[in-house]
């Protein structure tokens, strides 16, 4: 109980606000970009920066060579403050009086770029007419992290495929997909079907954060004690067609994504194996089955999806 006293005693002897300038800080880097970002003179954010590393008894953030970096401390606070002034800024907005075309409100989302290629060109012109002060921040977060970021409250919501979640997560299908082989046009296996002879005889291009390759490509080969040759990994999606048109490079990824990058100088073909269709589903936490905010939010997802589905998966 003393301890707990003692807490709280140094939690009323703090000033909170001092979290908004070390999040400044952390995102800048830089004090006087800092100091622009919150709308603060620089010599108050220097004298704040004095007393953040008075109250965490750390440098917090150190001048090199390269400019101004956190040290180890100043990471492991990052998320949490982070997270803090998240639930803080939604504690002083009342849901009850939610109304999209006056809110300042910004929502983070979790989506790869090849999903956020489909969803959020129609969501975005949704709610920038319905919305046009409310923000997006969008994350791109592996299968594993973007659960636990949803149980932290740390994202509204997320946009992906097949999560392994608990009953606090809710989720719903929003558009078919299936997966298919890229090349570039003119490709010695751009014209008529793929045989697994084939497909294995040339090396791949791999998107590193995605657990698309894996589950639909990789397992499937191992499971007929086959393998295939990955020339490249990388990170994003988005980086895939550019680097098809100058190489003999194959990759597999999702029909819808692929459609897009057709008329720029790529070609989509059948893999040589069956794979089922699946669906991008959308996943948020039940804490918000009854908030309007969410609610809307939810709804802009929707509709944008059946802007997607509106183009028809080929039929192989």
């Amino acid at each position: 109980m003393e301890a707990q006293l003692d807490n709280l005693f140094n939690l009323r002897s703090v000033d909170l606000n001092l979290l908004v300038f070390y999040d400044a800080l952390m995102t800048e880097l830089h004090v006087t970009r800092a100091a622009n970002r919150i709308a603060v003179s620089q010599s108050a954010m220097s004298n704040a920066l004095a007393r953040l590393r008075h109250v965490f008894q750390d440098d917090l953030f150190v001048r090199t060579a390269k400019g101004m970096e956190p040290t180890p401390r100043a990471i492991e606070l990052g998320p949490l403050v982070r997270a803090i002034l998240q639930q803080t800024t939604r504690l002083m907005e009342s849901d009850l009086y939610f109304d999209a075309a006056t809110s300042e409100r910004q929502f983070i989302c979790r989506m790869s770029d090849l999903v956020g290629s489909l969803v959020l060109p129609p969501m975005m012109a949704r709610i920038r007419t319905a919305a046009p002060s409310l923000a997006l921040e969008i994350l791109h977060l592996p299968p594993e992290r973007t659960v636990t970021a949803l149980e932290a409250d740390q994202l509204d919501l997320a946009v992906s495929m097949h999560l392994r979640h608990k009953n606090t997560i809710r989720s719903e299908p929003l558009f078919s997909d299936r997966m298919v082989c890229l090349m570039r046009e003119g490709h010695p296996l751009s014209t008529g079907n793929i045989t697994m002879t084939e497909f294995l005889a040339y090396s791949h291009v791999r998107v590193a954060m995605s657990p698309t390759d894996i589950r639909f490509v990789d397992s499937v080969l191992k499971e007929q004690g086959l393998q295939r040759k990955v020339a490249l990994t990388i990170p994003h999606w988005l980086l895939v067609p550019s680097v098809l048109v100058s190489s003999d490079l194959l990759t597999v990824m999702s029909e819808r994504a692929a459609q897009r990058f057709v008329d720029s100088g790529t070609v989509m073909r059948p893999l040589p194996f069956p794979t089922d269709q699946f669906d991008w589903t959308m996943y948020w936490h039940q804490r918000y089955e009854h908030s309007r905010a969410h609610l809307w939010l939810l709804e802009q997802v929707r509709a944008a999806s059946k802007e997607v589905k509106k183009v028809v998966l080929t039929q192989h």
